[in-house]
């Protein structure tokens, strides 16, 4: 998969600018993607796919694709998250959980399935799942920051199932793109990652077989085992971020290489030392990735014991590692900056793109970084709290119900 993405590599860097200005998705990129395989890189062999597992082997593909293009790393990792999840609920799920995760997997193998998650409701609405009186279920709300939405075939829908008389729960739903009452919203122009297509979905009345729902858990039932998931789905995106910085730093070092041998003399000493931080943060950030990733790859395997524990264990390293990472890349970047100097604060040059690309970091869960002060520090401190920011973040809508 590594082998794939690099032969691309240049392709992508060279059509970074123009789709990053234009806020256009590459499609050209993923379509060779889907045709050399790399789109079903995390599905399973037995399934049709490379099955890339190692967490750590995924973040090193999104790392490339980042020094690239941290916006075409980004969607990539939607269909790599994707692959690694349902690989999870194929091997440890119910037999209706299977049968849907091998249904859904083999199509990412064999029928160019893509498949977006959507978590984040919109402002303006609140999404949930209602019985159809059939059997089924009608979806309805409003998801944002949809990322990989102009290519996929389908999304995973995280939602609130409510049915009268029963505690309010948390549940996923499959929804294909060609479903009634389903409607893409392309509005995105963002600060930074602005080619990595992600729109918001509107959903109204939109059915859902009863075959394609995944039950999770109550709201408000303080799970810790559900940070495990969390980790597998997420924690591959610091690869990202490590990805931007290299990127950076490589444009740094490489102009005050250039205009020190155009002079014939040394780099001031005030670059040489921010050269010297740049070098030292690089290394921390990439330490504190392997690190979180090998601790992840570990426990990924490990199902004995208790799992609201093995679930904090993957966790707390991860947001140790991401609070690194976000504040180190985005140093990184900011003093490339500094070094190359006014000519990197134009639009054309490349460091204004990863200048904007990796604040993006920061907002992205689990954690965002306020919510990973909370988790962090409540973990410490002891103050019992719902660390499931699927849950926590509905709450008070289910509350005012």
């Amino acid at each position: 998969m590594l082998t794939l993405v690099e032969q691309d590599a240049a392709r992508i860097r060279d059509g970074a600018a123009a789709n990053d200005r234009l806020g256009e998705f590459p499609t050209d990129v993923f379509e060779r993607f889907l045709d050399n395989g790399v789109m079903a890189g995390t599905v399973p062999e037995e399934l049709g796919g490379m099955g890339v597992s190692c967490l750590s082997d995924v973040a090193t593909v999104l790392e490339t694709v980042a020094a690239a293009d941290a916006s075409t790393a980004l969607a990539l990792h939607v269909q790599f998250s994707r692959g690694l999840t349902l690989t999870y609920e194929w091997r440890h799920g119910s037999p209706p959980v299977r049968a849907l995760a091998e249904r859904l997997l083999r199509g990412m193998a064999t029928e160019r399935l893509v498949i977006c998650g959507a978590a984040r409701d919109h402002h303006t609405a609140v999404t949930r799942l209602t019985p159809d009186g059939n059997g089924g279920w009608l979806l309805s709300g409003r998801k944002t920051l949809v990322t990989l939405t102009p290519i996929a075939t389908h999304f995973l829908v995280h939602t609130q199932k409510v049915v009268d008389g029963e505690p309010v729960t948390l549940a996923a739903a499959i929804v294909d793109r060609t479903a009634p009452g389903l409607t893409v919203v392309p509005k995105w122009d963002g600060l930074g990652m602005r080619a990595s297509g992600t729109y918001d979905i509107a959903f109204e009345n939109c059915p859902v077989s009863a075959d394609d729902v995944l039950q999770r858990e109550t709201i408000g039932a303080h799970s810790d085992r559900t940070l495990s998931g969390q980790t597998v789905s997420s924690i591959t995106m610091l690869g990202i971020y490590a990805g931007v910085a290299r990127a950076a730093r490589d444009i740094a070092v490489g102009t005050a290489a250039h205009r020190s041998a155009a002079r014939g003399t040394l780099p001031p000493s005030a670059i040489r030392t921010m050269v010297a931080d740049i070098e030292t943060n690089l290394f921390t950030l990439r330490a504190a990735a392997a690190a979180a990733l090998t601790n992840a790859d570990e426990l990924n395997e490990d199902l004995d014991g208790d799992l609201d524990e093995r679930g904090r264990r993957m966790m707390v390293p991860f947001q140790c590692a991401k609070l690194t990472v976000n504040r180190l890349a985005q140093s990184v970047v900011n003093d490339a900056v500094t070094i190359v100097g006014g000519a990197a604060y134009d639009a054309a040059h490349p460091l204004s793109r990863l200048y904007r690309d990796v604040r993006a970091g920061w907002f992205m869960q689990p954690y965002t970084y306020i919510d990973a002060v909370d988790f962090l520090s409540g973990l410490a401190l002891g103050i019992d709290r719902d660390n499931n920011y699927l849950s926590y973040r509905v709450t008070p809508a289910v509350a005012a119900q």
